[in-house]
């Protein structure tokens, strides 16, 4: 496929997020997400399980290819385009604080139904959260597999801190019910516009909190009964109780959805004070980058004392990249065409 690359939708700490435009007649707009070849073992990773995934409710591949740019090789992993960006930017495009529940209630469904299709391929996303799904026309798609992994798969526990379940934040496991524990904590970000955890301080309080004290975010209290039920379902601190994909389709504030096809604007969504965002660059990446998850690299530990196990999960702040850090070739061109030579070839680039 020959395109043009154009403005950055959003930059992660594996890679940067651009629009790209197909310079065939059909003049298709898709997403391409890039980095240095040298340092794509997590691109070529996330290439791979999107490459077998197909549904409605996780964002379509379209592709890779490797291209040459200013002398250096890159690696593009080519997929569909979701005008909309993520969840969070769709809560502020609309200069809205909150979704109200009908709208959290259908985009929460849909979220469900990508899971309960991912976790039939005995794959784990990891690191499910607002700024990881993405708003289309139908609705919201889950997007950005940087941190996914074979339910059985003897890997680094990898993720957001701030949506992270209680087995995840103790370096346990992190499995199918993992990814239903950050539902929970979505749908409160959706219903507030803020974190679903307030008053922490710093990385190594917040995994404490999450991992050791038993409490689980505060559910809004706004909520009707059967929202609240339903966040209690994801929010079980025992991950064999949590509840499944399967099982919550079935759960009423999700089948309410069926029963409805009011169409949702902004003047149907509640207004009001927002819950209070914590430090952004520490917690979550929505401000800088809209459409990419950052990736958050926990390393599993050992037997330690309380608070060393805590600060290994934690990790050295110079090391573990709980923002956005990404090295960005200024001196890329950007809106150069490429062409594959073959599969997998390098393309020349044209200036």
């Amino acid at each position: 496929m020959q395109w043009t690359r154009g403005h950055v939708l959003g930059r992660g700490s594996s890679a940067t997020v651009y629009t790209a435009t197909s310079t065939t007649t059909t003049g298709e707009i898709f997403a391409v997400k890039s980095v240095v070849l040298s340092k794509s073992e997590t691109l070529q990773r996330e290439q791979q399980f999107l490459s077998i995934l197909s549904s409605p409710y996780v964002v379509s591949y379209k592709g890779y290819d490797i291209t040459r740019e200013k002398n250096k090789l890159m690696y593009n992993l080519l997929m569909q385009y979701m005008p909309g960006g993520t969840v969070i930017d769709a809560i502020k495009a609309q200069n809205c604080d909150r979704f109200n529940e009908f709208l959290i209630s259908k985009y929460t469904r849909q979220i469900i139904q990508g899971l309960e299709y991912i976790h039939s391929y005995g794959l784990v996303h990891c690191d499910i959260k607002g700024a990881n799904l993405l708003v289309g026309d139908n609705g919201v798609k889950i997007a950005d597999f940087g941190c996914a992994k074979w339910v059985s798969e003897g890997v680094a526990l990898c993720g957001t801190p701030m949506f992270m379940a209680p087995e995840v934040a103790r370096g346990e496991e992190q499995g199918f019910a993992a990814d239903i524990w950050a539902v929970g904590c979505v749908v409160i970000e959706m219903a507030t516009g803020g974190l679903p955890w307030t008053h922490v301080d710093d990385p190594v309080s917040v995994l404490y909190k999450i991992g050791f004290s038993g409490e689980s975010p505060e559910i809004p209290g706004d909520f009707s009964h059967q929202a609240k039920d339903f966040i209690s379902k994801c929010l079980i601190q025992d991950p064999n109780e949590r509840w499944g994909a399967t099982e919550l389709l079935k759960h009423p504030f999700l089948e309410e959805i069926n029963r409805h096809t009011t169409e949702i604007t902004c003047r149907d969504l509640r207004t009001g004070s927002p819950t209070s965002i914590l430090d952004q660059d520490v917690w979550n990446s929505n401000e800088e980058s809209p459409s990419v998850g950052s990736d958050v690299i926990i390393q599993t530990c050992s037997s330690y004392s309380l608070r060393q196990r805590i600060e290994q999960l934690a990790g050295d702040s110079e090391k573990v990249k709980w923002g956005w850090e990404v090295e960005v070739d200024e001196e890329i061109d950007w809106m150069t065409s490429r062409s594959n030579e073959s599969s997998g070839a390098v393309a020349a680039m044209r200036r």
